[in-house]
């Protein structure tokens, strides 16, 4: 086996990429990374009535979102099949497997026996040293692993710690089937075998499998790479993670206006902890990642923490590259086809000015793309109802009133702005509130916003003294 640690991520494409998949991609990917080593995909096909190439398609495209790359081609473990046949050929061959003519009838029959009888032990080892001469006619054999019936199986994971089956408990698993298809525990322990995986980092929904994967290990006489089964993710709540908790396809966060730093960051400290820290650059994360900060018990998924952190990585992103961010993803969010069909270099422009103001106040891309729409908005600007309410014929005729200030305004600075506005509120004996309110209502179509001399400046003067007029005329038409 290699020297150079090779970690693997091997999801089946039954569907989307899981926020779970995700995660177990992250610590695969951040331990290679972090000991210079390799990352390898593997695309676990053999269920062929279940895989599908869009879902392929959607895990190399979450994989990539979320900015995790692996080392070489996707390898398809369906492409394989033959390799996985000859190996259970030779075990065959070797004494260490067996043919099994059971029917089906039987074998629903020594399930039942075990359960009457409380035995994890499902398969009776009927034909493991009979005659295959015996044969009833007429029926293909599968092939069975001679597994060992005395002893123990041990797993010293590199998370649960030392883990130990008692052989007697475990049964002659299946390594071909009766079609000669592989069964998924033969071809993963081929394909790691093949690939020169030096350590497995899955969930601890595998671990029972670990115990089968090593018998085969130790009948091929192959060295077993190292373990590390990481918990599951549940909900807030403790239980099982459902839809309602957030066990989404990592597209879905894409879509809900997540940024994949602030993802990576999230993901990283479900089940994983650094001392007291929370906030990990990338290269923090890969140079402290360690198998052994990983806790045994299951991490608990919170969408306000999610969100929080998100609110933070946006603010702390570069204008720019938080505007690049936004592109990149406008065809997967809520409003962002509108935006990119009128996305002209003046409005890339107008939103990179109103950036600070908008990062600000959202938590999400969505909240984002939502709060710039009076920058593109189309006059006259529709108004919510709230905005409406806003905008009483006091209100309107108080804009009509500041409109020749405005107008008269050079330069069109926030500062100057801020003085003319303010000054006219004082002369007319008014709040400041009492003037921004029915003026943001005016500009944007809304009550919320960025701070309205940040909209004022961001509009420029002639769409802002136009979207204002359209309020201030029907004041004098009333």
């Amino acid at each position: 086996m290699s020297e150079t640690v090779v970690t693997r991520f091997a999801p089946s494409p039954t569907g989307f990429l899981h926020i779970g998949g995700a995660r177990t991609a992250l610590f695969n990917w951040l331990y290679a990374r972090g000991r210079g080593g390799k990352m390898l995909l593997r695309i676990e096909d053999t269920d062929r009535e279940r895989s599908t190439e869009a879902a392929v398609a959607a895990i190399l495209d979450g994989l990539s979102w979320l900015g995790l790359d692996w080392d070489g081609e996707a390898i398809s473990q369906f492409s394989r099949a033959a390799r996985h046949r000859e190996v259970a050929e030779a075990l065959l061959a070797a004494g260490k497997a067996y043919y099994c003519y059971a029917s089906a009838e039987e074998l629903a029959e020594m399930r039942e026996a075990a359960r009457r009888e409380g035995r994890a032990k499902l398969y009776d080892g009927r034909w493991r040293d009979r005659d295959p001469k015996e044969a009833p006619p007429g029926v293909k054999p599968v092939i069975r692993l001679k597994a060992p019936t005395e002893g123990e199986t041990i797993i010293e994971d590199q998370v649960q710690g030392r883990v130990v089956w008692q052989n007697q408990d475990l049964d002659d698993l299946v390594l071909l089937r009766s079609d000669q298809t592989p069964t998924y525990m033969l071809a993963v322990v081929v394909d790691d075998h093949d690939m020169d995986v030096t350590h497995v980092i899955r969930g601890d929904d595998h671990l029972t499998n670990a115990a089968r994967q090593k018998q085969i290990y130790d009948a091929l006489g192959w060295p077993v790479p190292a373990m590390a089964h990481i918990p599951l993710i549940h909900g807030p709540d403790g239980a099982k993670l459902s839809k309602r908790h957030g066990a989404l396809g990592i597209d879905a966060y894409r879509a809900m206006g997540y940024l994949p730093a602030a993802m990576r960051n999230y993901l990283v400290r479900l089940g994983w902890s650094h001392g007291d820290q929370e906030m990990f650059s990338t290269e923090e994360m890969i140079a402290a990642f360690e198998l052994a900060q990983i806790g045994r018990s299951p991490a608990r998924f919170d969408f306000a923490k999610l969100e929080n952190l998100n609110g933070h990585y946006m603010r702390q992103t570069p204008d720019a590259e938080l505007l690049a961010e936004i592109e990149r993803v406008l065809p997967h969010i809520a409003g962002g086809e509108e935006l990119a069909a009128k996305l002209t270099p003046e409005l890339r422009q107008k939103l990179l000015d109103a950036m600070p103001g908008l990062k600000e106040r959202a938590k999400t891309l969505v909240e984002l793309v939502d709060s710039a729409r009076y920058l593109h908005a189309e006059r006259p600007i529709k108004l919510e109802d709230k905005a409406a309410a806003l905008l009483t014929p006091d209100a309107r005729a108080m804009i009509a009133g500041l409109l020749p200030v405005l107008e008269s305004l050079d330069p069109w600075t926030q500062e100057h702005l801020e003085q003319a506005v303010r000054g006219f509120a004082e002369q007319r004996g008014l709040k400041l509130g009492s003037v921004a309110q029915p003026l943001r209502a005016a500009l944007t179509g809304r009550t919320t916003s960025p701070g309205i001399f940040d909209v004022l400046r961001v509009l420029g003067k002639v769409e802002s003294l136009a979207r204002l007029r359209d309020q201030a005329v029907q004041a004098v038409g009333a």
